[in-house]
């Protein structure tokens, strides 16, 4: 899994999604917009994390998922899980 770029701003996040919450769209492929940059935070549970091409990531409290602009990628909880996204901008 990639890191986020070192000039990268956070600039929003979205709220507290939990399996009730969860939006679709976050359930099936999708992506950023160019220069737009994500860490997926588990705040309870797992989530499990799968990025273009199939790699997997099983993401935990303290363990975070950095998505990478414009790579196709979805989530899908783990059991009970609350999980949030922060975003951010990177040229």
């Amino acid at each position: 899994m990639k890191t986020l770029p070192p000039a990268a701003l956070a600039y929003k996040k979205t709220p507290l999604f939990t399996n009730a919450s969860v939006p679709q769209a976050l359930l099936n492929d999708h992506r950023t917009k160019p220069g737009v940059w994500g860490l997926i935070h588990v705040e309870r549970g797992k989530l499990e994390y799968t990025i273009e091409g199939g790699e997997t990531h099983i993401l935990t409290p303290g363990h975070p998922g950095v998505v990478e602009s414009a790579v196709t990628h979805f989530v899908t909880p783990v059991g009970e899980t609350a999980f949030f996204v922060e975003f951010y901008r990177a040229e």
